[in-house]
Order: structure tokens, then C-alpha cells, then sequence
């Protein structure tokens, strides 16, 4: 068998064998052809132009995982790594060669002429200020979530990309999954009835996992570059957790709203196709983590998303639990008047439970209050106007989803950014989209620390 034909027949098996039933309106899978067109375009050969020469700003925990990932797309090439920690860059030559280009300092990877794009993996304050002006430098951006620190950055990022015709993708890899591609095609057909909630849950339960990552010996204001990395901020002291541990502080980082609410924010926009939501709060504690933080490790909030042409009003409920008795978890469940789709991880179930034609009558009623005579007339009144099949509710077969073994969205969301620098098509989470999900998460910050709700214009992208 051909590499085209075992790549078709992998992709039918993702279309056919993954689900147990399917309606008509569900054959068509639409995921599954784009991601046939997108597979197929790697079969052939990369020649010299198609070549993406790739810098990374920031070579940390996520920056490691990021190019490794970018690196399983063909014809990328790792040009040059930025990192103001020098064992980073030690580390990065022990991978990638001792001649591999390396520097403290990110402009200098933008003055090379041959890169052609660079990933962002740096702490939430630089976003921005390096999207910026990787976008000026003639650079196309991955930019790791969230997009922007404050919600007033979004502009500045969306202007530049407009203005530069670069390509800007933030690294939220759900909206890439297949899987979600799937719910998003299911709830379109109806198969859910009209949405009316979402329930977004992502708790861990580990030391790693609440962001305590392990502090090198050598740490120093010299070695982490202290004065350069606060440069876009108020002056603060010297703290090596604060470089290492960035998340758990709100002077650099954005928390569990910025880290994890905003995959779930992402998720959910890319399936109902939202702009997002008008009202915004959240509520949270110190449960656990009591090791300096100033951001909370249990935390919850409500968005109040409006009735649209996109979508039907619906609420939307956040959870974070950093000390979860469950042990983890991370799911998304679409509840609508007919139906739930549950997404785990990149797997999905839908159920359906939809009611009957005919209004309730008998049993748990307050009928059975009546006197006998009343009660007698009313139940042949009842039985006379609706027939059996009105009084049933009517079944539909449940369907599952499962992705093949060993998919990776994550490869699947850097696949879809190296071909929009290759053809110059749009990326579903550009600049715009990344702003859009970046300020709820952000909002529920504001919402927490201030204890108000917060308002937001979806459409004008303002906090009102």
C-alpha cells in the first residue's frame, strides 16, 4: 500500500470506525477531509522554499515541548534559541548541537534574517512587547496562551498582524483536535438540541502540576538577568520563584484563569463559533499551595454568554482545583435541551435525553391531590388528545468518538500554523480569536481580586 493510501484509510478509520452510531446529518465529516488535504500536503517532497528556518524565545518547560512538536512538521528547521537563563542555552546546545545559534537577548533573534518564524514561550508579561516585534521584524508568531497580559495589549497585537500580513497563532492546540472538531459538527447539527450551559472543569493534583517546578543552584540576579526580565514591568525585588514559578504570581503571571480557564475559553469558542461572553465572574481560595502565591489554587467562574447569531444565550461554569482529590481531570460537557456532549481530553460521548410531545401527567403530579371524580375525567381528557407515541420519549442512538492512538493535537495546531506560512491561509486562533479568549480569562483576575462582576463587549472586544 501506497504512504497516500495508508494515510486515506487512517483517516477514513477516524471518520468511520471511531463512532458507534451516527445520524445522516453527521456523515459528512468535513474534519476529516480537511485533515486529509492537510496529511496529503506532507507526502511531497519540501523543497528549499517551502523550508521554515524556527526560533524560540524562551526555552522553558513549554518552549522544550513546543519545538519538539514543531519539529515533527517537514521542513522545519530549528534557526536559534533565546533564553536569558544561560543553562537553558547550554541545555538547548546539548540537544540541538553545539553550533546552534543561542542569546540572552530576543532582538538579536529577530535581526537574523534567516529566521522565518519564532514560537513566544516566555512568561505572560512579554507576550505582547515579542509578538510585537517579532511581527515588525518581518516574523511570522506562535505565541503561547495567554496572548496578552492586560486586556489593553490586544489591540496593539491585532493592529500589527493586520498591518504586517504575518501570521499569528496562539498556542490554545485544542482548537486544532479533531475531537473538538467533531463536537463542534455535532452540536451544528443539532444533535444537542439548543445549548444552554457548559460546564468546563481542569484540575491536577501534584507539586508540578500547581507550577512548583524545580529552582537551578546557580539562580542569581545575574544569571536570571533580573533587570531585563522586569524591564516591561514596575521594578520588583529579586525572587528566583518568580522567574521559575512565574504563574503563581500576578506582578508576571496570569494564574490558573490565564494557564488553564483560557484552553477551556478556547475550546468552547472554537465549537459554538462564540465571540465570547458579556459578564464575568469568579471566586477562588488559597487551598493548598500556601508557598508564597499570590494567585489562588482553587478557583471558579461564571460567564453569562449572550443569545446570538452564532449561538443561544448559555452559561458557562469554570473550575480550577490545584489540590483535587480526583487526581486530575480535564473535561468539557455541552449541555443542551436534548442532549450532552462530553469531551475528555480529545475523546467525546453524546447522550441524548429528549422530552416527549405530550405535557407531563400522572405520577409525581399533583393530580393525585384531587378527588376521584376530577381525577378520572381529567386522565380521560388527557389520554383522548394524546396518543402513545406523544406521551414516549423519543430515542436516539448515543454516539463515541475516540481519536487514534497516540494523536496529538498539539502536532496537529503547529501543522496548521506552518501551513499558513507556507500558503497564506488564516489560522482559526489569530489574533483577534486569541484576544477574544484571553479576556475572560483575564476578566475573572479582575473579577477575583476586585469582587465585582465584570462586564465585556464580545463584539467591540472593550471591558465595559
Amino acid at each position: 500500500m501506497s504512504k497516500k493510501s495508508s494515510r486515506r484509510s487512517f483517516l477514513q478509520k477516524i471518520g468511520a470506525t471511531s463512532l458507534v452510531s451516527a445520524a445522516a446529518p453527521l456523515s459528512s465529516f468535513a474534519f476529516k477531509e480537511r485533515a486529509e488535504e492537510r496529511m496529503l500536503f506532507y507526502d511531497r517532497d519540501i523543497a528549499n522554499t517551502d523550508k521554515i528556518r524556527l526560533g524560540v524565545i524562551g526555552f522553558g518547560v513549554q518552549g522544550h515541548i513546543d519545538l519538539a512538536t514543531a519539529l515533527k512538521v517537514p521542513g522545519v528547521e530549528l534557526a536559534g534559541i533565546c533564553d536569558l537563563y544561560p543553562g537553558r542555552l547550554e541545555n538547548a546546545k546539548e540537544l540541538y548541537g553545539k553550533d546552534l545559534y543561542v542569546t540572552r537577548n530576543y532582538m538579536d533573534l529577530l535581526d537574523k534574517p534567516d529566521i522565518d518564524a519564532v514560537i513566544i514561550a516566555t512568561t505572560d508579561i512579554w507576550h505582547a512587547k515579542m509578538a510585537i516585534d517579532a511581527m515588525n521584524k518581518g516574523k511570522h508568531v506562535y505565541c503561547e496562551k495567554p496572548m496578552v497580559y492586560k486586556v489593553s495589549e490586544g489591540k496593539g497585537i491585532i493592529d500589527t498582524q493586520k498591518k504586517t500580513g504575518k501570521v499569528l497563532q496562539v498556542g490554545s492546540q485544542r482548537v486544532s483536535s479533531i475531537g473538538y472538531a467533531k463536537a463542534k459538527e455535532l452540536l451544528e447539527a443539532g444533535e444537542i438540541g439548543d445549548l444552554n450551559m457548559v460546564n468546563a472543569v481542569y484540575d491536577r493534583q501534584s507539586s508540578i502540576g500547581s507550577w512548583e517546578y524545580t529552582i537551578p543552584d546557580d539562580a542569581s540576579p545575574e544569571t536570571l538577568a533580573w533587570d531585563k526580565y522586569i524591564e516591561v514591568i514596575d521594578k520588583i525585588p529579586y525572587d528566583p520563584k518568580k522567574f521559575f514559578w512565574w504563574r503563581a504570581y500576578k506582578e508576571v503571571g496570569t494564574g490558573v484563569a490565564g494557564d488553564l480557564f483560557i484552553h477551556l475559553l478556547s475550546g468552547t469558542h472554537f465549537i459554538t463559533n462564540s465571540l465570547g461572553p458579556e459578564t464575568i465572574y469568579s471566586t477562588g481560595q488559597l487551598s493548598y499551595w500556601k508557598d508564597g502565591r499570590d494567585m489562588p489554587d482553587v478557583m471558579s467562574g461564571v460567564m453569562q454568554y449572550p443569545d446570538s447569531p452564532q449561538h443561544p444565550a448559555f452559561q458557562m461554569t469554570l473550575q480550577v482545583n490545584f489540590i483535587s482529590g480526583t487526581g486530575g481531570q480535564h473535561a468539557l460537557t455541552f449541555v443542551g435541551s436534548e442532549g450532552v456532549i462530553d469531551i475528555k481530553g480529545n475523546n467525546l460521548s453524546l447522550s441524548h435525553s429528549i422530552m416527549p410531545e405530550a405535557p407531563g401527567f400522572g405520577g409525581y403530579d399533583s393530580v393525585f391531590t384531587f378527588e376521584k371524580g376530577l381525577r378520572d375525567k381529567m386522565q380521560r381528557d388527557y389520554d383522548s388528545k394524546w396518543t402513545k407515541e406523544q406521551r414516549t420519549r423519543p430515542v436516539k442512538e448515543d454516539i463515541i468518538f475516540n481519536v487514534p492512538k497516540g494523536y496529538s493535537d498539539h502536532l496537529d495546531h503547529f501543522t496548521n500554523f506552518f501551513d499558513a506560512v507556507r500558503t497564506g491561509k488564516e489560522v482559526i486562533e489569530d489574533a483577534t480569536f486569541g484576544l477574544r479568549a484571553a479576556a475572560p480569562s483575564l476578566g475573572c483576575n479582575q473579577s477575583y481580586f476586585e469582587k465585582k462582576i465584570v462586564k465585556w463587549d464580545p463584539v467591540k472586544m472593550k471591558m465595559k
